[in-house]
């Protein structure tokens, strides 16, 4: 539990008792509680991953979007509700990564809305508040999609409102939207006919549920440190993202492939690692589990003879995070320079999210003035699209987001500041590169986004990459382990290898009618490898313009351009 969370002070027993109202202060002792929540279910809510693809990154998001809530109200002894709750609603929005960082933000604005200063918050102005929070959701989505996070928070104020009146403390109301939020998430299968076909609920929406349990099961003293575990794939489990950050006492990583005796209990097993350390992750395939953990120095034996007692271990890996997070600094250090271009007042300036330095610096080349790191599984933050701009010398800003989960995310930054700021909806990199074909520096501003826009469709983009999971999408069996192929974002095959995933992707975008192949390759390739696939493509596409160019993004073995 957090240390917010353990020095609570007298009056949160009134909090406990069942209260008919609180102030700012026991408002933000909940906003903490729903975020330790998340952060221990987040790992849980990145499996809940719709396609087969090494993307699920939803519970990240929404927790980072709730470690920046929090951040803005940290220190602050505020007392009025509606003054904390705004702020929280504006660290959220500063905060906000991925779509589903977006729209809690603006969940949050809609709830502070309600409360608008406000000393004091009571059943009534609770259910107020949870529809204020909807209503301000779906208007902050252009397409509101049902059976999706927006769905959950419509579901749970409708339950509230309805029974408010007839509940007399916060308690019970909030015990009421819990149970609306499980029921409702529980149910977006039914109303996304994907989220049924790969066997999942709604990531967004789960998540959702997780924090306002959190605030619940604070308010009843229960643990916030023992997630809900549910096992995920083996494939699933992303331990580059856990390597992302080194938390103090974190001094080793330890991953363990063992196969279970037959009395192993995985909650069991799991509450014992939360003893030991941090960041845990267990995955599961045929019949072997891996477990994944950062534990301190005195605990890096432990996890060894815990696993030895849940049945045989086969493979042990244990790795210096301090040395090993050294060694990636002075890697990074030695990079090739990147070049972005110089804006002079009055010029227009490009921002573009990249998701490796091969990618950064073919943007830099094109005159792009700001580079922003981020794609699948690493999604910026409104904060870091705006930080990226707001100092150039220029009131004309285009960002290129490159990816649909970073799309309301820039439009978000684009909406905070004082300059002129066009958003154009690219969704992958080939579409950024094709955009910024058509940039003038100091043309038009308005021409320069039209032609940008129009430039979309021009080009076909292919993603190459390795399935996460075992699952019937579009038609195309997809088995875990195998090389999938997505042309224009939508799954297109499955094949053993990845020259015959690229070579099939290929084949479905109809090349032998157009005139140009780019290939991006990313940093989970060898240079070998992607000689040998370009090769047999450049046999079986004697005619057409072949270019190659190291990419360096993470998970995706390659992009593809096809013109």
């Amino acid at each position: 539990m957090s240390s917010d969370l353990k020095n609570q002070d007298p009056q949160l027993n009134k909090v406990n008792s069942g209260p008919t109202q609180i102030d700012g202060q026991r408002f933000k002792e909940l906003v903490v509680a729903g975020m330790t929540w998340l952060k221990t279910n987040h790992a849980n809510v990145n499996a809940l991953n719709v396609f087969p693809v090494p993307d699920g990154d939803t519970g990240t998001n929404m927790l980072l979007t709730m470690q920046a809530a929090y951040d803005e109200i940290a220190a602050s002894g505020e007392n009025n509700i509606g003054k904390i709750a705004h702020n929280v609603a504006q660290g959220a929005l500063i905060g906000a990564r991925g779509n589903s960082g977006v729209i809690l933000s603006q969940l949050w604005r809609g709830f502070a809305r309600a409360l608008d200063n406000l000393d004091t918050m009571d059943v009534p102005l609770l259910a107020k508040a949870f529809e204020e929070a909807s209503k301000t959701a779906y208007k902050g989505v252009v397409r509101p999609v049902e059976g999706t996070i927006l769905t959950v928070a419509k579901d749970l104020a409708s339950k509230v409102s309805q029974e408010a009146p007839n509940v007399k403390t916060l308690t019970e109301l909030l015990t009421i939207a819990v149970e609306a939020a499980d029921v409702s998430v529980k149910n977006t299968p039914e109303l996304l006919p994907i989220l049924k076909k790969a066997g999942v609920v709604d990531s967004g929406g789960k998540g959702l549920f997780f924090i306002l349990e959190g605030m619940l099961r604070f308010i009843n003293n229960q643990s916030l440190e023992t997630a809900e575990f549910t096992v995920q794939p083996l494939s699933a489990m992303n331990l580059d993202d856990a390597m992302e950050t080194i938390e103090p006492g974190q001094d080793y990583e330890v991953v363990i492939d063992f196969r279970p005796d037959q009395s192993f209990n995985l909650e069991n097993y799991y509450t014992l690692l939360t003893e030991i350390g941090t960041s845990i992750q267990v995955g599961e395939g045929d019949g072997m589990y891996r477990m994944h953990i950062h534990v301190p120095l005195e605990n890096r034996y432990k996890p060894i003879d815990c696993t030895m007692d849940q049945g045989v271990v086969q493979k042990v890996y244990i790795e210096n995070l301090i040395a090993q997070m050294e060694d990636e600094k002075k890697s990074n250090a030695g990079h090739k320079k990147l070049n972005l271009a110089a804006i002079e007042p009055g010029e227009i300036a490009v921002v573009a999210i990249s998701p490796g330095p091969g990618i950064s610096r073919i943007f830099g080349s094109l005159g792009v003035a700001a580079i922003t790191e981020g794609g699948q599984t690493m999604n910026p933050s409104t904060k870091d699209i705006l930080s990226a701009f707001e100092n150039l010398p220029t009131d004309k800003v285009i960002i290129l987001p490159n990816n649909k989960n970073i799309l309301m995310a820039a439009q978000a930054a684009a909406k905070m500041t004082v300059k002129n700021v066009a958003v154009i909806p690219t969704t992958n990199i080939p579409q950024g590169l094709n955009a910024m074909l058509r940039l003038v520096p100091d043309g038009d501003f308005t021409k320069i986004v039209e032609e940008m826009q129009d430039s979309l469709n021009e080009v076909e983009t292919g993603e190459i990459t390795i399935a996460t999971r075992t699952v019937d999408i579009n038609g195309v069996q997809v088995h875990e382990g195998e090389c999938i192929a997505l042309l224009n974002g939508k799954l297109v095959d499955s094949s053993k290898t990845l020259l015959d995933a690229c070579l099939k992707l290929l084949e479905i975008a109809e090349t032998s009618d157009r005139e140009r192949i780019t290939l991006f390759y990313g940093n989970n390739i060898t240079k070998t490898e992607v000689n040998k696939i370009v090769d047999q493509i450049r046999l079986q596409y004697p005619s057409h313009e072949i270019e190659l160019h190291e990419g360096g993004q993470p998970h995706y073995q390659f992009i593809i351009a096809i013109e």
